[in-house]
């Protein structure tokens, strides 16, 4: 029953009668008319109230000597003027420029308007954590409450990736003896800014949050609501103004337990789901030991969160306690489990692989096996296994001849093309690493490449000449070869056509495959060098994950200078499955892309989510095996072509051969309102941790930075340390 403000009453009593001998008392108050602190005062006056009238005796109160009106009459008459102007003055120091908002990783997006619904979790600190943060604070010349404030900002910090945090504190506002035993509404609301940019160690923080906390209880006069009011700060119905989450600690008088005359009394627990703020810690001290609850918006979390956040912080207010010259991105958040975890249990990836194997022995492998399967088609032309390789054989003996020795890079510009195939397969086969040049790019950008990356050889085509720089302006003086011109054709068919032998070249798995250019959207265009290793593992893991086999038809959609070309024509080549390339007009997206699709059965394809976007997933085609690659994926993509296709999310940077995660999309997992898609799990013999800014693990379900470990880690970028 809501109260009503104008008419009264703000206090309501009952009293159920559930039994002979047993009764519950309920009293409900308006906190306008009372505190914390009053409802001590007020269990006081029953007790002294009831054990007087139980007996027969008269109201034992004293009167008052000022009534609440009074305190609020003299609040106004003195709050103003000079004192009013240099609180408030404070308060615009204190918190100008606070960030608005205090942006806590949750389990559920922040809804526009607050419900104010809420739960809460038990928090209890040994009595030797207690004694340890009552002594900490000492030897620091603060108040536990201070060492509190500081270990609580310092995990707000961590979790929300913020350093300037502002929390708020109730303070009981009875500085004058006068108002201590009455009874009303005095406690105020302090915003607390706490700044944690520099990497303080805990003992300079401590010192910081003294001082700050210090200024702020000497302005704690001017109500809360009359700063807001003065500072003006960005309004929203979604969250409080100022601060979002509170620390409580209570230190008002003990009271003792309701004890009356010829009663058995004990407390009814009352369960939590109201909450003002996004969380509210709060604590008392009951025995030595400090315990009390965190209270939550169940809005935005859920109870297992908040149950590992306490857990989180009594973690880090113990080592706060242990050592106070640590740097505060040093202090442990992470249980032993929790950090086993999510450094071990999270990348138990490790699988076997042909770690010592060249990527190209896996697809002799399927030559020798299926010489006459078909393994390219391009247009109306078809090559099969046992034709590509010698074409690529009598290629590598070519370069061999001219010199090419493992980890030289030999520069490749062609179109799409059975060439194209060939002049990969043979320069793999040669030791060297291919180097793409999309003939597309500006003539700045490829001169550039062949500069940087000095490559031994360029193989390219009739007509692509005029569109490369002239070997002269990237200063080079290199052999040319054109993989469809005649003499070349005739000298390369004159070579040998078996298999060149690595060990006879020096050639190792721990060699060059590739080096493909980044975009340089943040700068110069760098080379990442890739192994053969990390090559096989990924033709291995993608082969088995995609169900990839003899019967496979795999779509070669990237451009040969992105590195999904290498994992397309990787999957295809080492499995015995058909690698299909088409022009570039086919692989438009929308009708001219699905067309292709259909007519040539394709059942796997690599596809960036805008490119499937503009597509349609017609069921009268085959079922395909996608990847989602190249960019984030929209649920809204995910949700329609999971529906008829078997889909996967990939995630991975150049830097670690093409793929690190994967996350298989199931039919009806994803709706268009779901939030993001995952990107999964890391790939076999791939770690994957989630690291702050300081490189230490952070909890499940706080957002880091991406760092990749394993087998598909690249040597490192060309001419760079």
């Amino acid at each position: 029953q809501a109260f009503d403000l104008a008419q009264g009453p703000l206090i309501r009593g009952q009293l159920l009668r559930l039994g002979e001998q047993e009764y519950i008392l309920l009293i409900t108050q308006h906190h306008i008319i009372s505190d914390g602190w009053s409802t001590g005062l007020l269990v006081q006056e029953v007790t002294a109230l009831y054990t007087a009238f139980s007996q027969g005796q008269p109201d034992p109160l004293p009167a008052l000597a000022l009534q609440y009106a009074d305190y609020a009459a003299w609040q106004r008459q003195w709050l103003q003027g000079e004192v009013l102007k240099e609180q408030i003055d404070f308060w615009h120091h204190h918190l100008q420029g606070a960030p608005a908002l205090l942006e806590l990783p949750t389990d559920r997006p922040r809804p526009a308007v607050q419900s104010y619904a809420g739960g809460s979790v038990q928090v209890e600190l040994s009595a030797e954590l207690t004694r340890d943060l009552k002594a900490l604070s000492q030897r620091h010349g603060s108040t536990l409450f201070m060492t509190l404030l500081a270990g609580w900002s310092i995990l707000l910090a961590r979790l929300s990736g913020q350093s300037d945090i502002v929390i708020g504190t109730p303070v009981a506002n009875r500085q004058r003896s006068e108002i201590e035993a009455m009874i009303g509404f005095f406690v105020n609301t302090l915003a607390l800014r706490v700044q944690l940019a520099d990497d303080p160690s805990v003992a300079a923080l401590l010192a910081q949050v003294k001082d700050s906390t210090l200024g702020a209880y000497a302005h704690q006069d001017v109500p809360f609501e009359q700063v807001v009011e003065a500072l003006q700060p960005p309004r929203s119905m979604s969250h409080s103004p100022l601060f979002q989450v509170m620390l409580a600690l209570n230190n008002t008088p003990r009271t003792g337990e309701l004890a009356l005359p010829g009663l058995t009394l004990s407390g009814v627990e009352q369960e939590h789901r109201t909450a003002h703020f996004d969380l509210t810690l709060s604590l008392s001290e009951v025995d030595g030991r400090l315990s009390g609850g965190l209270e939550y918006a169940s809005d935005l979390f859920d109870a297992a969160t908040i149950e590992r956040l306490a857990g989180h912080l009594q973690i880090l207010l113990a080592a706060m306690a242990g050592d106070a010259s640590q740097r505060i991105s040093q202090l442990p958040l992470l249980s032993d489990s929790e950090r086993q975890q999510l450094l071990v249990g999270f990348n138990a990836t490790q699988a076997h692989y042909p770690q010592d194997q060249l990527i190209h022995q896996l697809f002799e492998a399927q030559a020798a096996a299926n010489p006459e399967a078909i393994a390219v088609v391009y247009e109306e032309t078809s090559v099969s296994y046992g034709e590509l390789n010698a074409r690529a054989n009598r290629l590598a003996h070519t370069l061999i001849g001219l010199g090419v020795q493992p980890d030289d890079r030999v520069a490749i510009c062609v179109e799409r093309s059975v060439e194209m195939i060939v002049g990969l397969l043979g320069i793999l086969k040669a030791g060297g690493a291919y180097v793409p040049l999309d003939p597309s790019y500006p003539q700045e950008r490829l001169a550039y490449m062949l500069e940087d990356s000095a490559p031994v050889a360029l193989l390219t085509q009739t007509g692509m000449q005029e569109r490369l720089p002239a070997a002269a302006e990237a200063g080079l003086a290199i052999p040319v070869l054109l993989l469809d011109g005649a003499e070349d054709g005739a000298a390369m068919a004159r070579q040998a056509s078996h298999n060149p032998e690595p060990a006879l070249l020096g050639l190792t798995a721990r060699h060059l495959a590739y080096v493909i250019y980044t975009s340089g959207s943040t700068g110069v265009p760098k080379g990442v060098m890739n192994q053969h290793n990390g090559l096989a593992n990924l033709a291995v893991e993608q082969i088995a994950l995609f169900a990839v086999d003899s019967y496979s038809r795999i779509l070669q959609f990237a451009s040969l200078s992105f590195d999904a070309s290498i994992s397309e024509t990787a999957m295809a080549l080492c499995s015995g499955a058909t690698l299909h390339l088409s022009v570039r007009e086919a692989l438009r997206a929308g009708e001219s892309l699905m067309s292709m699709l259909q007519h040539d059965q394709i059942t796997h394809v690599t596809l960036p989510p805008s490119v499937a976007a503009s597509c349609s997933t017609d069921t009268r085609f085959v079922k395909m095996t996608v990847v989602m690659a190249g960019e984030a994926c929209s649920p809204a993509v995910a949700a329609r072509w999971s529906t008829h296709h078997r889909i996967f999310n990939a995630y991975g940077p150049t830097e670690a051969t093409v793929c690190a995660t994967t996350f298989e999309i199931a039919a009806g997992s994803i709706s268009e309102s779901t939030l993001t898609v995952p990107i999964g799990r890391p790939i076999a013999n791939t770690q994957l941790y989630i690291l702050d800014a300081h490189l230490q693990p952070v909890p499940v379900g706080v957002t880091g930075e991406i760092y990749i470990g394993g087998a598909g880690v690249a040597r490192g970028y060309l001419n760079r340390p």
